[in-house]
């Protein structure tokens, strides 16, 4: 493992420390769940400790809002009410940065994430968090993309207005002040 992508034991255990905190904070996230597995699990994992760290550091408040059994993961979401401040203002993915030929964002959603090692939610995941609270209500989130959409230069965003969740288009290359994106990580 490269040392960009290893954190120090001390951020480790700041990390570890504030993740319990969310997670004892938050129950109703995570019904039936137990922190010390979940620790265990993120202790084994390096290089998803560090991604946990990247969202963290980036606004988004990770938390756990499931378990996979099938794949057996933990799944970590960032649950910020808005969309994370430091992964605003970015288009939806490299190859729309790259057709802008001025004003261009400094980054895009699904290269942001990549660099980060998480995913980019899709619909039916960003409807599923929008289950266990209101989310991007003055704000809202590029989701993956499906190819087709994409192949026409669009892309898919969603926000929670008046009592229900809205998933919206825009041309690939746009970018706002108040949209940016979440990630989640499975570990």
């Amino acid at each position: 493992m490269s040392n960009k992508t290893k954190l120090p034991q001390a951020q480790i255990d700041e990390l570890l420390d504030v993740l319990k905190t969310r997670f004892e904070k938050n129950k109703d996230r995570h019904t039936d769940l137990d922190w010390t597995n979940i620790q265990e699990r993120l202790l084994a994992s390096p290089k998803k400790l560090w991604s946990l760290h990247q969202m963290e550091e980036t606004g988004g408040e990770p938390d756990v809002i499931g378990y996979d059994k099938e794949k057996d993961k933990y799944v970590f979401c960032d649950c910020v009410a808005e969309s994370p401040k430091g992964r605003r203002s970015v288009c939806y993915d490299p190859e729309a940065l790259e057709s802008r030929k001025e004003h261009k964002p400094k980054h895009s959603a699904v290269g942001m994430a990549a660099e980060m090692g998480i995913d980019l939610l899709t619909e039916e995941q960003y409807r599923t968090l929008q289950r266990l609270g209101k989310f991007d209500t003055k704000t809202s989130s590029w989701v993956l993309t499906p190819s087709a959409i994409r192949k026409k230069g669009g892309a898919i965003f969603g926000d929670w207005r008046y009592g229900h969740v809205f998933i919206y288009h825009n041309g690939a290359e746009s970018y706002y002040g108040a949209r940016g994106f979440r990630g989640l990580l499975q570990v």
